[in-house]
């Protein structure tokens, strides 16, 4: 069975494509939940009109099933628009990446 700390660090591989800076240190990933072999994470994006929608889901998806050799009919992303992102959602280190200091 997998972890929520697993889940949380792999998804520190997917970056978003146009800021460079991956989806946890965005604060783009609101919830990840494991339950026997399936994976359940609730997550947004920056912008409800992102172009990057595919491309960043499709990361997620992958990276879990290549590294957890997880089936992806047992992961589901959840794209959600509430709570809205901002910048405050952004961890220290996204910020530091991001030049904000």
């Amino acid at each position: 069975m997998h972890t929520v700390e697993q889940v949380l660090e792999l998804l520190q591989l997917v970056y978003d494509p146009e800021l460079g800076i991956n989806i946890v240190d965005l604060g783009l990933v609101y919830d990840i939940q494991c339950q026997d072999e399936k994976i359940y994470i609730k997550m947004t994006l920056t912008t409800p009109g992102c172009p990057l929608h595919d491309t960043i889901v499709g990361g997620v998806k992958s990276v879990l099933m290549d590294r957890l050799n997880v089936e992806q009919e047992k992961i589901k992303v959840d794209l959600v628009w509430e709570p809205k992102w901002s910048p405050d959602m952004i961890s220290e280190d996204g910020k530091f990446a991001l030049g904000f200091f």
